[in-house]
């Protein structure tokens, strides 16, 4: 398995257009996993829901909670 010194090595060997080619290839399957991810992690708290293991909340509520958690997360 290469190492991630051998892989950007391999990358620099690479003409300037190709880098980007390639820059533009691996942003793209990023961006592609995280959305998967991210539609995954959907699917599940849609199915959470539906089965009934969420508790019904205000607005306000779910606001300040949010603001709480990331008030602590500056600190």
């Amino acid at each position: 398995m290469n190492t991630l010194d051998q892989v950007l090595e391999k990358a620099l060997q690479l003409s300037y257009e190709q880098q980007e080619i390639l820059i533009k290839i691996l942003q793209n399957r990023h961006h592609e996993s995280r959305r998967a991810e991210m539609a995954a992690d959907a699917q599940q708290s849609l199915a959470d829901f539906r089965a009934g293991k969420f508790r019904p909340q205000s607005a306000r509520y779910v606001i300040t909670e949010l603001c709480q958690c990331l008030d602590k997360s500056k600190a």
